[in-house]
């Protein structure tokens, strides 16, 4: 709702004293009363809905009443008389938020199910359920939230307005039928004939209306970008479903489904547990209980808690509304829409401006009437509201949103989902990127590459039974996956030997003691297997020293040669000591082969890259040679325990490998990070990274393999796990910021120039007694003219430098996060432009009279100058650092806006709306000489600046 405050209210709020200023300064008052409108209703007002579908309006009345007109009912509704309840409706069905509609509409249903619904609805939620924009008074814009669980067959997962393209257009028009309304209405009571109203009014509503169909189209295009991306954050469930398990969207389960849920996972659905292998949740949202609850086979388990241990198999029973937490759905998959920091920033500049500007159109009405009299107080008021309109940049936080919608969609294009728009604000300033190995930096297609063990057959009976994945549906931890392929590929049975090895209990993986045991029952009774770290699990087992010795110095060389390596165990009942050393596993998972390129990129980029990973030193230290990190120093998470906050900030600034860490250290370092100056970025994939994917000033989680709560908390979401993805969204955010620099610039630029044109242009006029044939002060532009510029010349370049390309941003350093929005080159820029298209008006002002035209002539000439010279500063306000690349769009827009300015002199429609008058081609040519010489002199500029700019900073 507040990228309406500026490109909706303001529209409206200038209509308004628009039409005060007609009834106040008119001579005639006429007693005309308002006539009567009839009402097209027999019988008590009915529930109306109005139904917009693909730009098309109809009416729909739940009552025994003949059909009416939209446009009849609208006349009646915008009386004033209308107190019936009115809904704007564009899905079949929906419910309204506190109350609403809980039957499917039909084509005639009865009434009063429906009415008692409505009223129903109103009475809970009034004030937060807005009724359809018909001009009633006290109503506001269409919008309703749709409770999605109570929905589930529609495909507007965490749509939270029901606005379409045809509302978006419908909504904008009929806020401009009120203006004209009321307009009409004073014009009415005071003057008669709507046919009195000045042409000013007319011209400068139709240019307003247009405004606002550029503004819809805007908000039209954000929303939209917005809505896919939701969409693709929307949470997935794993579920058995004709003897196989598939991997579905949450919303998709239905009672009778079989989900399975697993550590870091919400849990979509209430049910009943058929298994619990460990399982733990937290039930804190539903009960308030902070510790988390043991769950056992037969237990219920609800919707919207947190799986954090163990794995279970799930019985649906209630879904939607009728679970525990039937919306919880939905906010989980929804993006944030927040305003952003930067959007915080503007909002608050863009109402000092407004302030500002509005103490400048007090001053010049004042002073207005000082120098002429009563005699042109209406011009004046016209005059110094058309100044506010054109001064203040209304167009600002539109082109904003779309810039940053349209910014994230290009991302999620390139497998990076925003969950929350102020990530892209910060990733422009990362300075550090802390990333995992496994899956980020690597291929996470784990293949064994050795088994070293004295007995085989226990050990490839140990990787199958010590697993959770399922090798037909390849779903589950890759690693595990991999072991299930090789103990196929070496004979084994999997199905047959876990259904004669049924499990008795589970130990899960935990980083707190790196393995994983499973207690089976087999021919000889109960037997524990174990697999993990294997410095933990050696020390587990029964050996003399020089074996223990032999067997860790194994692992710690193939560790060295990049491989993972695993130990197997076996033991007893459920130990998990006295084992006996099945052997040890050495698997491969191959560095990505894009990442070497985008260490490159991010070194140039001034980024700097760390590693933080549970594996072993050795491994990691092979996978970073392998990707560009030579000679990289290496820290283990036991070393990390012995530092001390303030030697822990040292060692962050030296090491780039932190190896065995669990996620307290990843926390530490990202806090060490921090305390240096660092914006850091960071990966994470587990629950228990979800402290510091929070901390981080961007979260960023797998979208593969990363857990539910990751997801929650990150402010970024890899669809593809790659690091060199997290290279593209930093691209992309740097590019986004640059092009919200580009078009803030321009926009600046522009009423930098109107400002000082008119200002200067009414003190030259007193001052050197400028007139026009009437006799009347010489203003530079009229009111109309204002407006026209800041139709043509505003907002459609702004929005072309929004989507503009940017070649070269990570050839540079990061941006700092205090660095102001328009940096001194910047603002030397918006002034120095300002004023020489300001003064270039002026002096034609002055100089043209000189030469014989007539004042209305050279005025014309000033706003063919001003309109032409706005559009081609678009050029230099691109980049005022680095030559651009072209960009197609711009050229277009200013191709074509430079055609319509040309056929306000062609068209009389437009020219005598405009008040222009014919100019020869000696003036024409006057005007293009203005328009190539100060947009030579603003390129000189330029370069003076990208002269004077230093070097980009060394990479870090």
């Amino acid at each position: 709702m507040k990228l309406k405050i500026l490109s909706a209210m303001l529209p409206a709020a200038v209509a308004i004293v628009v039409s005060i200023v007609i009834a106040v300064a008119s001579p005639i008052v006429a007693e005309a009363q308002e006539a009567a409108v009839p009402n097209p209703f027999e019988q008590e007002l009915p529930t109306v809905i109005l139904h917009t579908s693909k730009g098309s309006i109809t009416l729909e009345l739940f009552a025994d009443q003949a059909p009416i007109s939209v446009r009849n009912f609208l006349e009646y509704a915008r009386s004033g008389h209308y107190d019936g309840t009115i809904f704007h409706r564009v899905i079949r069905n929906f419910m309204i938020q506190g109350g609403g509609f809980d039957v499917e509409m039909q084509e005639r249903p009865t009434r009063d199910p429906i009415q008692n619904e409505a009223d129903n609805g109103l009475s809970n939620a009034r004030g937060t359920v807005a009724m359809a924009r018909t001009g009633m008074p006290h109503s506001a814009t269409a919008q309703f939230y749709i409770n999605v669980a109570d929905n589930p067959s529609l495909d507007h997962r965490g749509k939270q307005s029901g606005r379409t393209w045809g509302y978006a257009v419908f909504g904008r028009v009929t806020e401009g039928m009120d203006v004209v309304d009321e307009i009409r209405r004073v014009a009415t009571e005071t003057r008669g004939p709507m046919s009195d109203v000045p042409v000013e009014a007319v011209a400068i509503l139709s240019i307003l209306l247009l405004n606002a169909g550029l503004g819809s189209f805007q908000e039209y295009r954000s929303e939209q970008a917005l809505a896919q991306l939701k969409a693709m954050a929307a949470p997935q469930a794993w579920v058995i479903r004709d003897g196989s398990l598939q991997h579905i969207p949450s919303s998709q389960v239905v009672p009778g489904d079989l989900l399975r849920v697993a550590a870091g996972e919400r849990v979509p659905a209430d049910g009943r547990l058929l298994e619990a292998q460990g399982l733990m949740i937290d039930e804190a949202v539903l009960t308030g209980e902070s510790v988390p609850i043991d769950k056992a086979v037969d237990e219920r388990a609800m919707s919207g808690t947190l799986v954090v241990r163990g794995k279970g198999l799930l019985e649906v029973s209630e879904t939607g509304a009728l679970s525990a937490m039937g919306q919880l759905a939905g906010m989980l998959g929804r993006i944030e829409s927040e305003k952003t920091p930067l959007e915080r920033r503007l909002d608050a500049f863009g109402m000092q401006i407004a302030r500002w500007v509005g103490a400048l159109a007090v001053v010049l009405i004042v002073a207005g009437l000082a120098a002429e009299g009563l005699g042109r107080f209406e011009e004046m008021v016209l005059f110094a509201i058309a100044l506010a309109v054109a001064a203040v940049p209304e167009g600002m936080p539109a082109v904003v949103t779309l810039t940053l919608a349209l910014g994230v969609q290009r991302m999620a294009r390139r497998n990076a989902v925003v969950r929350r728009l102020s990530a892209v604000e910060a990733l422009g300033s990362v300075t550090v990127i802390a990333t995992d190995k496994t899956g980020t930096l690597t291929e996470n297609h784990m293949r064994v590459h050795a088994l070293r063990s004295e007995r085989r057959r226990d050990a490839l009976h140990a990787m199958v039974l010590v697993n959770d994945a399922d090798l037909g549906a390849q779903a589950g931890d890759p690693l595990e996956i991999g072991l299930l392929e090789f103990a196929r590929d070496q004979g084994i049975d999997i199905d047959t030997l876990r259904a004669t090895h049924p499990r008795i209990s589970l130990r899960a993986f935990d980083s707190s003691w790196k393995f994983m045991r499973v207690t089976v029952q087999s021919a000889e009774g109960p037997r524990s297997f174990l697999k993990g770290a294997p410095e933990v699990l050696i020390d587990r087992c029964r050996l003399d020293p020089g074996m223990r010795s032999d067997w860790l110095e194994s692992a710690e060389t193939a560790a060295r040669d990049g491989y993972r390596v695993l130990a197997l165990a076996q033991g007893a009942d459920e130990d998990e000591s006295d084992l006996h050393l099945l052997g040890l596993v050495l698997l491969w998972d191959p560095a990505r082969a894009e990442v070497a390129d985008a260490m490159r990129i991010v070194k140039a980029a001034g980024v700097r890259v760390i590693m933080i990973t549970g594996d072993h030193p050795g491994t990691a230290r092979a996978v970073a040679a392998q990707i560009g990190m030579e000679h990289a120093q290496v820290m283990t998470g036991a070393e990390i325990d012995a530092l001390d906050s303030a030697q822990l900030k040292c060692a962050a600034q030296e090491v780039t490998v932190f190896a065995r860490v669990s996620a307290g250290h990843k926390l530490r370092l990202i806090e060490a990070l921090q305390a240096n100056g660092e914006i850091v970025a960071m990966t994470g994939d587990g629950i228990n990274d979800a402290p510091a994917l929070k901390r981080a000033d961007v979260g960023i989680a797998m979208g593969q393999r990363g857990s539910d709560v990751s997801r929650e908390v990150a402010d970024l979401v890899l669809l593809d796990d790659n690091f060199a993805t997290i290279v593209g969204a930093i691209e992309e955010g740097r590019g986004i910021y640059e092009n919200i620099q580009k078009f803030i610039r321009f926009l600046f630029s522009t009423n930098v120039a109107l400002v000082i044109l008119v200002v200067g242009g009414a003190i030259l006029a007193y001052t050197q007694d400028l007139r026009e044939e009437s006799g009347m002060l010489l203003l530079p532009l009229t009111a109309i003219q204002l407006l026209w510029i800041n139709f043509i010349a505003d907002g459609p370049p702004a929005l072309a430098l929004a989507l503009d390309r940017n070649e070269g941003v990570m050839q540079r350093p990061p941006r700092s996060p205090s660095s102001p929005l328009l940096d001194s080159a910047s603002l030397r820029f918006v002034f120095s432009s300002g004023l020489i298209k300001a003064s270039t008006g002026l002096g034609l002002l002055i100089w043209l009279p000189v030469l014989g035209y007539t004042a209305a002539v050279a005025r014309t000439a000033v706003f063919l100058f001003e309109a032409s010279a706005q559009l081609v500063f678009a050029y230099p306000a691109r980049r005022i650092v680095q030559l651009p690349a072209s960009n197609m769009l711009l050229n277009i827009i200013v191709l074509l806006s430079l055609l319509l300015q040309a056929a306000t002199l062609v068209l009389p429609g437009l020219r005598n709306m405009l008040a222009l008058h014919h100019i020869d081609l000696q003036l024409a040519v006057i005007v293009l000489i203005a328009v190539l010489g100060t947009w030579l002199v603003a390129e000189w500029l330029n370069h003076h600046l990208r002269m004077r700019a230093s070097p980009p900073g060394p990479p870090r």
